[in-house]
């Protein structure tokens, strides 16, 4: 699918926050700027997240309380060198209490987060960005998010 603005990926995100479960993984993949991190800005705000939303580049992990999804985990994995270094991160173990947000999923290894949402962002032009999906089964019948058009 092609977004044409941000005012599309915002469009995105508001249409994906209420098909959210606890239990969830969303990997969002791409290359620099190409609208990971302002994707889960967007997410983030349609869950009623009122403040400020930093990437957690150097973080790696910000936690989020949400009423319904208890804890909104969003990661980026940019610096992880090796996936052995997500154990300390306990991002292996972040449970059916709360929903992933991970960037750069792929550092994690092949094998992690077998049943996440795979969203990737490719550049497209100064405004726009193309997203694929990759849906498993715990996705279908919530992907692409009902009432949202391209």
């Amino acid at each position: 699918m092609i977004l044409a603005n941000e005012a599309a990926t915002a469009a995105l995100a508001a249409a994906l926050a209420p098909v959210l479960r606890k239990g969830d993984i969303v990997g969002l993949s791409g290359g620099l700027g190409s609208g990971k991190t302002t994707f889960i800005r967007h997410l983030l705000a349609a869950l009623g997240q009122e403040d400020e939303v930093p990437s957690p580049s150097f973080a790696i992990v910000i936690p989020y309380d949400h009423v319904l999804l208890g804890v909104l985990l969003h990661a980026d994995l940019y610096r992880i060198e090796h996936p052995g270094e997500l154990a300390e991160l306990g991002l292996d173990s972040s449970g059916e209490d709360s929903v992933l947000l991970v960037e750069w999923p792929e550092h994690a290894g092949p094998a992690a987060w077998p049943d996440a949402l795979r969203l990737t962002f490719a550049i497209t032009g100064p405004e726009s960005r193309g997203l694929t999906a990759s849906v498993p089964a715990a996705w279908e019948g919530r992907w692409p998010p009902p009432h949202f058009q391209p």
